[in-house]
């Protein structure tokens, strides 16, 4: 497998997309609880995606007959992930959140190598640790006895989950179920696969929501910051980001595909850093020249 220009960026722009939900996830989560957040989301680009997903819409039998493949992409994808996330917003430190995200290539390997027999090659094994040391740089900002100082709260177990539950929805797309595999699937368009998921994934955010409003009742406090902050999420961490990862997973596979998310922490220290008016640091440099070499390494 060969990794072009192409097939680079689709990998290269979710992690960017998500590192700006992350960050904005932070900024709102005061306003609004996180489930219902997600809810919100996932509502919210469902109603942005429709008019390009109408065949589908108007003939739901062939994704309903196809419903126990669909309904887990959207339970792991959707339902899960972005819900997980924004609750370890809430309660973890945004330095403990980025250092969780950074285990993603040993989760994407591990996942592979127990549930579907794709053993990770040394190059794989090499890449995961050249990346891995990226993100510890900037983690560290630099100076390596910070790691020291870092300490695990109960809502880490919540990212690590919502990183497990990402690995497996990756290679659940490209090791697809039954009825969702080349030559067995409808010719959906990608709004129309996308719409497939997301008709599942909203009901599960939705019940998510609805709990949390039984269990902790909190009110939405709108504002025109908030309402921007709900279409950001809805197109870009959303739509655009998942048809990107869904090709690039489809092309690269989840193994090389999860050393791309290692750029999310990058790209949150850098959009951070411009919020905050200060800008990037060296050792930003240094460690997406690591990350990079990491996924190079592996793809080779």
């Amino acid at each position: 497998m060969k990794l072009t220009p192409r097939l680079a960026l689709l990998l290269t722009l979710p992690p960017l997309f998500w590192a700006g939900n992350a960050v904005v996830g932070r900024v709102v989560r005061d306003a609004i609880p996180p489930l219902t957040l997600n809810a919100l989301r996932w509502l919210l680009a469902l109603l942005l995606l429709a008019p390009l997903a109408w065949p589908l819409l108007a003939r739901p039998g062939p994704a309903l007959a196809r419903w126990r493949g669909l309904a887990w992409l959207g339970f792991l994808g959707m339902g899960c992930y972005n819900a997980l996330q924004y609750l370890a917003l809430h309660t973890s430190s945004p330095l403990n959140v980025t250092l969780i995200t950074a285990s993603m290539p040993v989760w994407m390997l591990g996942v592979g190598a127990l549930a579907y027999g794709v053993k990770p090659t040394r190059r794989q094994l090499a890449g995961a640790g050249l990346s891995l040391l990226g993100v510890a740089l900037v983690i560290a900002r630099g100076e390596p006895a910070a790691l020291l100082e870092v300490r695990f709260v109960p809502g880490d177990l919540l990212m690590l989950l919502a990183i497990f539950t990402w690995a497996v929805y990756s290679w659940m797309l490209a090791r697809p179920a039954r009825g969702l595999r080349p030559g067995e699937k409808p010719d959906w368009n990608w709004a129309e696969a996308l719409m497939a998921q997301l008709m599942f994934g909203v009901v599960f955010s939705g019940l998510s929501a609805g709990v949390e409003q039984v269990v902790a009742p909190a009110a939405i406090h709108w504002s025109p910051a908030l309402v921007a902050a709900l279409f950001y999420v809805a197109i870009g961490p959303s739509l655009i980001a998942y048809r990107c990862w869904g090709l690039g997973v489809a092309e690269a596979g989840p193994a090389l595909a999860g050393f791309f998310v290692n750029l999310t922490p990058v790209f949150a220290a850098v959009i951070s850093a411009a919020l905050l008016g200060t800008a990037p640091a060296w050792y930003h440099g240094a460690a997406f020249v690591l990350i990079a070499a990491g996924i190079l390494v592996s793809s080779r």
